[in-house]
């Protein structure tokens, strides 16, 4: 298939319009950096203005051709992003491309007691951010006429599996899950009943990446709790790479491939986890339901073995 064939050729070329969100590090980084480079104009809109700032600058620079514009903006406020979509659209601009991508990581959100605080801001930037951003920017978009054009929402595989430990971002990205579901059996609905109309949807879950989402979450413990920060006991981020985790740019080639290929969850793996292993790890959680086992029964100490046993069994 050429590349003018392609689904995401259609929405991903020179003169479309992206509106990225999480785009000062990362993967929001990373896809505006793919963007620029088809010389799309480029939204870049982020919480963080300094790092936001710093990312507008490695964008341009990599595309000095390119339209690219940086907007401050909280996405757990709808009315600020009610605001940034109608000052895009009111200035004779339009969106080809949404990602909701904004993100925050667990913290301290780690048991069911966790503080209400902690699960509003999560839950508010987690699941309320791209709801957001449909809702704000989705009516535009239904407005443009025929153009293809996309949403997508990014997602974690600590949504689908649940890891113990970290429950409130689980929550928000099982959430978000079940939203991005929704809202493409919608779209699908209205592009089978409607020729003219041409908006999808897809669910991002990337694997293990190098970005900087702890490095972000322990900055923001650091000032909850006035202490000091130091970065160097940060694990891993885009500039200290751990070896097991993949790029961003990975992660945005990995989409792009994905979505020509018609997919709607775009599992990524990572350099520790194959698709096999993700696959085996996420029908097991299913099944604790269509086997009557105990909730997130694979960390319980007396189906250790038993889940050994099931993914050695069925590796292919």
């Amino acid at each position: 298939m050429s590349d003018c064939q392609t689904f995401t050729s259609k929405i991903f070329c020179e003169g479309k319009t992206a509106v990225i969100t999480g785009a000062s590090s990362g993967i929001g980084k990373g896809t505006a950096l793919f963007c620029a480079s088809k010389l799309m104009k480029v939204y870049m809109l982020d919480i963080d203005e300094n790092m936001l700032t710093e990312a507008f600058e490695e964008v341009k620079n990599a595309s000095q051709n390119a339209f690219v514009q940086i907007e401050v903006v909280d996405v757990a406020d709808f009315d600020a992003m009610q605001a940034v979509a109608k000052k895009i659209f009111d200035n004779g601009g339009n969106c080809n491309f949404l990602m909701n991508n904004a993100g925050i990581g667990g913290g301290g959100g780690g048991s069911s007691m966790t503080p209400l605080h902690h699960i509003h801001k999560t839950v508010g930037v987690n699941t309320y951010g791209p709801i957001h951003g449909c809702q704000a920017f989705l009516p535009l978009m239904k407005l443009q006429g025929s153009d293809t054009s996309l949403i997508v929402n990014t997602g974690s595989k600590q949504g689908i599996t649940m890891p113990p430990g970290n429950l409130i971002y689980n929550m928000s990205k099982a959430a978000l899950k079940t939203y991005t579901e929704g809202l493409e059996h919608e779209l699908r609905t209205e592009r089978m009943k409607n020729d003219d109309f041409n908006i999808y949807c897809a669910l991002l879950v990337p694997g293990w990446v190098n970005t900087s989402i702890v490095l972000k979450a322990m900055r923001s413990e650091s000032e909850e709790s006035s202490t000091d920060f130091d970065v160097d006991k940060v694990f891993f981020h885009e500039k200290k790479p751990a070896d097991g985790a993949w790029m961003p740019k990975q992660v945005v080639d990995f989409m792009i491939k994905e979505l020509d290929q018609g997919r709607f969850y775009i599992i990524c793996p990572d350099n520790d986890v194959n698709r096999e292993t993700d696959n085996l790890r996420m029908t097991w959680t299913m099944q604790d339901i269509t086997l009557n086992r105990p909730p997130l029964s694979r960390w319980h100490p007396e189906y250790k073995d038993k889940f050994t046993a099931f993914h050695a069994e069925n590796k292919k």
